[in-house]
């Protein structure tokens, strides 16, 4: 994952706060950074700047949802053949990987990443790291059916759900899921951080300046809220049983 925002020092500071991150800042050109955001000696994610289109077209701050690919060049190919736009991309990242942002069927952005020197998260399903990846789309069956054409995921129905929910399973590994969007959303991936306790969490974030949008809600494995950070960004926290 990592957060494109319009101001990436009161991000970085708000994260920092809530999730226990520290910045390892990297020069990217022309005085900006791109930060890698550690717990301890390992990544969890990353914070960039908004370019100046960004900037210019008042686009919103966005947590970016990446999947490692073997090949980006095929696998944009192959999206495109399935029916997806691929908005920029495939291009190299210095030495780091190569990679392209790609719009789904119903027009839901993520970012495909072949790595060379950098492979990714270093730590997942931990407090205060990424533990879980969800589409909001307005058709599942077809949402499920492209991105296992694309990547070879499974999908099952989660029968405790009370609304309609699919479970993403990789490689016999549950790592997502896929459920519908609500009147007035767009498509869109949304990311979920761990925490230990949800109340507390939510109470930070409401005391960092950001706000809550839905939650706490019980849903037996853990509890769940969703939030923006003070400039915007969409993200959940999740406070429960965390896979290995």
């Amino acid at each position: 994952m990592d957060l494109t925002s319009p101001d990436p020092v009161a991000s970085k500071s708000f994260y920092t706060e809530l999730l226990g991150w520290e910045a390892d800042d990297r020069p990217m050109g022309d005085g900006a950074v791109y930060s890698m955001m550690m717990i301890g000696s390992k990544m969890v994610c990353a914070i960039s700047p908004q370019n100046d289109n960004q900037r210019a077209a008042g686009m919103a701050p966005t947590w970016n949802s990446y999947v490692c690919v073997a090949d980006a060049d095929s696998v944009a190919e192959r999206a495109q053949e399935l029916g997806a736009e691929v908005p920029a991309g495939p291009f190299d990242v210095f030495e780091a990987g190569r990679m392209a942002m790609l719009a789904d069927l119903q027009g839901a952005i993520f970012f495909i990443w072949q790595p060379r020197q950098h492979q990714g998260a270093q730590l997942v399903n931990a407090p205060g790291a990424l533990c879980w990846n969800e589409l909001y789309t307005p058709d599942m069956d077809r949402a499920s059916s492209f991105y296992g054409d694309l990547f070879g995921w499974t999908a099952a129905p989660f029968e405790e759900s009370p609304m309609p929910y699919l479970v993403i399973s990789n490689n016999g590994r549950a790592n997502g899921g896929i459920t519908t969007t609500q009147d007035g959303m767009d498509p869109a991936w949304l990311a979920y951080f761990a925490v230990e306790d949800i109340d507390a969490g939510l109470a930070r974030v409401a005391e960092l300046g950001g706000e809550t949008v839905v939650g706490p809600i019980d849903i037996g494995v853990a509890k769940i809220g969703i939030v923006h950070d003070p400039q915007g960004a969409g993200f959940a926290l999740y406070a429960g049983r965390l896979d290995d």
